[in-house]
């Protein structure tokens, strides 16, 4: 078999260097893109090369990154703009080939085996580079390897503007000194967990018994034991492939702390009603309410419960929420943010059993009335129309996650 291909691009600081492309007048600044600190959403999103040196993270809070430094620009996140940029990206990843996947609005695997003009990994990557930076006006770090996972490590290992080569030759001297985190989904939690049995890089995660990992992760530990030592096969997804939507969520960080459960029912509405719009236009049902709540320790902990048949009406959702949440949380501690998701979902177009309880009729009204909501609001506007209850403090109520809430990348898996 030939062996394979694959290259994973990553657009460099790509809020923050579009921002910068479209502003001359910070471009040669410290540049930050955020949420809006005076809502407390500010979090670091992105932030350009002079940024970096003052050593300012993404996710840290805009105080912190102010601290670091004094002249630090910080802009709001335009995400419409980045989408534009994003397909601009993979209109130039798909002239090289049929498979190419997203990862997020800036990242992309590229499956370029079999090249028709007979180029290696490394000359179409250098190719890719330029032309992002002349036609785009933006650079992009690019790995070159045998499967997607070290592609993506090869991004990540060198930037920006540059283009890294790891191969089944090079990839024990380049990876495996490497700190474990570095290895795609091995996040914070299973850093953790590795640290605790003396795993402290991705050589040993690559070495260690696979029994080990097993007891130590489960299943998780059979998936970065195959990472690490260089064993994914996973596709390259063509371009347009459909992927099931596995979940739809909202979540947001509360201009002020909730309080008590009306200071909640106030938010959790916003949010469910966002949550089942955006499962409508999908043309979905869901069947699993899920809510995230963090309180103001930073102790965060999720709740579900599987309702009795699948729906998209925004009142079953919100009553199914607040009952779940009332059930779940002993008001130790204020809340900081909350949020809600919908899982296990099915097309709409399924048979449905007819309520035998006899609420048919009442669903039949509540489904017309979502419809009609929908279309208002599409045709003039989120705040349109509102539920009374969100009128009582607007201060919690007045934000629209469905248009603004952060994008993040589509899950490998």
């Amino acid at each position: 078999m030939k062996e394979r291909t694959i290259l994973h691009s990553d657009c460099n600081g790509f809020y923050a260097s579009v921002e910068c492309l479209h502003n001359p007048e910070i471009r040669h600044k410290p540049v930050a893109v955020a949420g809006d600190v005076d809502n407390r959403h500010g979090i670091i999103l992105a932030k350009n090369e002079l940024a970096k040196k003052f050593n300012i993270k993404t996710g840290e809070a805009i105080w912190q990154a102010k601290n670091k430094c004094s002249e630090l620009v910080v802009v709001p996140p335009h995400f419409k703009l980045y989408q534009r940029f994003s397909a601009m990206a993979k209109s130039i990843y798909s002239q090289y080939s049929d498979r190419v996947e997203n990862f997020g609005l800036d990242e992309a695997w590229i499956d370029v085996t079999g090249d028709p003009l007979k180029r290696s990994g490394v000359e179409i990557a250098l190719e890719i580079k330029e032309r992002i930076k002349y036609e785009l006006g933006i650079t992009v770090s690019i790995g070159v390897s045998f499967n997607k996972i070290f592609a993506k490590f090869g991004s990540d290992y060198k930037k920006p503007d540059a283009v890294t080569e790891i191969t089944r030759d090079n990839f024990k001297d380049i990876v495996w000194p490497q700190p474990a985190s570095d290895l795609l989904y091995v996040g914070r939690s299973t850093k953790k967990k590795l640290s605790s049995i003396g795993i402290y890089t991705i050589g040993d995660i690559a070495k260690t018994p696979i029994k080990i990992l097993r007891d130590n992760l489960g299943k998780w530990g059979d998936l970065i034991y195959s990472f690490a030592n260089g064993y994914d096969s996973s596709p390259v997804m063509q371009i347009d492939s459909y992927n099931p939507v596995k979940s739809i969520g909202n979540s947001t960080t509360t201009p002020r702390d909730l309080l008590n459960n009306e200071d909640v029912k106030a938010v959790m509405f916003v949010l469910c009603d966002s949550v089942c719009r955006r499962l409508r236009e999908q043309g979905m049902l869901a069947k699993t309410v899920c809510i995230n709540l963090r309180d103001t320790g930073l102790f965060s902990f999720t709740r579900q419960v599987r309702l009795r048949e699948y729906t998209d009406i925004t009142k079953t959702i919100q009553d199914t929420v607040m009952k779940l949440f009332v059930k779940s949380y002993d008001w130790k501690k204020p809340l900081r943010s909350v949020g809600v998701s919908l899982t296990d979902l099915v097309p709409n177009n399924i048979p449905r059993q007819i309520d035998i309880l006899g609420n048919e009729k009442n669903n039949l009204k509540q489904e017309q009335l979502d419809k009609t909501v929908d279309w208002l609001k599409q045709r003039f506007g989120a705040y349109s129309v509102r539920n009374g209850n969100l009128l009582i403090d607007k201060e919690l109520s007045s934000f629209n996650p469905k248009e603004e809430h952060t994008i993040h990348p589509v899950g490998y898996f």
